[in-house]
């Protein structure tokens, strides 16, 4: 499209270049290389900033940018809260499952489970996440790689997913997580200030942010919309988000990854606390640019076809040469953040999971093998997925995404209340988390043949997804209850660090942990009450 000029190549290159210095520094650290710790968890001495710079980076992709701008000219903030809950549930990772994730020393959230309940549910858990990944994470990055190559740079779909593919997974096998978490700091850098650069020079294109006010409908600055909306009702954001935000910040294998690498509980914690803040930053730089482009398209300004053309259009309308390769190099930042993140994420989960339970023998180093190893093949998998997206349907795409909301309220239920009560046991966990797997692909196959449907069944193909999870939510629940109490309680030694009631007991499996800080303690309070502050500023403003 000719878009770019000779300026924002350069700077593209250097981002380039930059990226892969900082991923070979990380990857040269004889700890990355020699130890699955190493490898897997960067050594487990991870500060808070890069921590809650990665949790940042590795969740905002590509499609999540072009999305949340296209939801934003569509129908204005509402989609931001999802955006604005993550601030809350990431202080519910800090302060209430990363005690639990920390003291227990383990590597992936299945072994979390395992020790809470049984191997079963570490099975389940592990090959759950893989699939999900493959089907899903993976695939969807990897379009939305070539979509930004094809329509900003000029390059072809599949040579621009190709080079996103091999780019990323190079330093990715190489470096191990360590690399992943520091290329995510530099990437959180980049992604902010591209995307602070669109929305200010947007706002300034329109006459500020009063002039955007005024240019739009009221109603594009509502968070809060009827309970019967289709999309973002209120009811299922205060009841139905909170459980998928539960399920994918505080129990996801790709997030939780992250503060299992802090080098104690004072970092990890802090470093969800940092993750908090930004997190209320992509509803003022990632969805208001989307209500910008709608109202200068309102006002014949831009020429606007779809709402998720938006971010493309203001990035080749509004920006001069050299800003809009700062531009696309934040969303080649978010693409591969992500993309390295699932990379890292799905091999770890193949290696420690299912490999490591089939070898319990095998070497530190040889553990590593296999997680590059492992990683090479999700390389090619994603390769190979490429030529095969021509055959998929946009539709069911939209239908792969949905899988992991249908499945998560029952994983969401075994995490939360396996924490809060010792007397759930693993015959419990096992039947709300097979409960929950029927369910949520009975209501999957349910929406797909919805057009032949009628009476009861028609109507629950055609409940909101958030009001769903909460009725799922609550059925796992009643069955994870209910199955316990009729089944013999877990031994008092296996929960011991595991939960609120066995929280300061230890066994043998239970690590040496650097000491953590009283003082700074109450300092991450405080930060932690700014944090929810500043979301009650946001919802207080944005209310109709």
């Amino acid at each position: 499209m000719g878009l770019l000029g000779k300026l924002d190549w350069l700077l593209i290159g250097l981002y380039f270049a930059l990226v892969f210095g900082v991923a070979f520094w990380a990857a040269r650290r004889e700890a990355t290389r020699a130890s699955s710790a190493g490898y897997f968890l960067a050594g487990r001495n991870v500060g808070w900033f890069i921590i809650g710079a990665s949790l940042f980076a590795s969740n905002i992709g590509s499609e999540h940018l072009v999305g949340l701008a296209g939801s934003g000219a569509a129908g204005g903030v509402a989609v931001g809260q999802f955006e604005i809950l993550a601030s809350l549930i990431l202080l519910l990772l800090g302060w209430v499952f990363v005690p639990f994730y920390i003291k227990s020393g383990v590597f992936t959230m299945p072994e979390f489970l395992e020790r809470r309940y049984s191997a079963g549910a570490r099975w389940y858990l592990a090959i759950i996440s893989i699939v999900g990944y493959v089907l899903t994470k993976i695939s969807v990055t990897i379009a939305a790689g070539g979509i930004v190559f094809e329509a900003l740079m000029g390059i072809s779909f599949w040579t621009g997913a190709l080079i996103v593919v091999v780019a990323t997974g190079i330093y990715t096998v190489f470096g191990g997580l360590r690399a992943v978490l520091y290329t995510d700091m530099v990437q959180m850098f980049v992604l902010v200030g591209g995307a602070v650069l669109v929305t200010v020079l947007g706002l300034s294109e329109l006459g500020g942010w009063g002039a955007l006010r005024s240019a739009v409908d009221p109603s594009f600055f509502d968070m809060w919309l009827p309970s019967n909306h289709p999309n973002f009702p209120w009811t299922g954001v205060l009841f139905g988000a909170p459980i998928l935000g539960v399920w994918y910040w505080c129990t996801d294998q790709f997030i939780v990854q992250r503060v299992l690498s802090a080098s104690n509980e004072d970092q990890a914690r802090r470093g969800t606390i940092f993750g908090g803040f930004l997190k209320v930053l992509p509803l003022f730089i990632f969805v208001i640019p989307g209500v910008v482009a709608y109202a200068l398209a309102q006002q014949g300004r831009l020429d606007l076809e779809q709402p998720d053309q938006a971010l493309p259009t203001l990035i080749g309308v509004l920006l001069p040469v050299g800003v809009r390769g700062i531009v696309v190099a934040g969303l080649l930042a978010a693409l591969m953040s992500s993309l390295s993140s699932v990379f890292n994420s799905c091999s770890t989960l193949f290696t420690w999971d299912i490999y490591r339970k089939l070898r319990p023998s095998a070497s530190e180093r040889h553990l590593v093998h296999v997680g590059q190893g492992a990683t090479v093949v999700l390389v090619g998998l994603g390769l190979l997925w490429i030529p095969l997206m021509k055959y998929i349907s946009g539709q069911l795409y939209v239908y792969l995404q949905s899988v992991q909301a249908y499945i998560s309220p029952p994983i969401a239920a075994v995490f939360l209340i396996g924490v809060a009560w010792k007397r759930v046991n693993a015959s419990g966990a096992m039947a709300s988390l097979v409960t929950g797997f029927v369910i949520g692909m009975g209501r999957l196959v349910a929406e797909i043949y919805k057009d032949s449907l009628g009476g009861a069944l028609l109507r629950f193909a055609e409940i909101n997804f958030l009001h769903f999870a909460v009725l799922l939510f609550l059925i796992c629940s009643l069955v994870l209850v209910v199955v316990s109490l009729l089944t013999p309680e877990p031994s008092r030694r296996q929960l011991a660090g595991l939960t609120f009631a066995t929280a300061s007991e230890t066994n043998e499996a239970t690590p040496k942990l650097a000491p953590t800080s009283p003082a700074w303690k109450r300092r991450d309070l405080w930060f932690s009450l700014l944090v929810v502050a500043c979301v009650a500023l946001v919802w207080i403003y944005f209310t109709g």
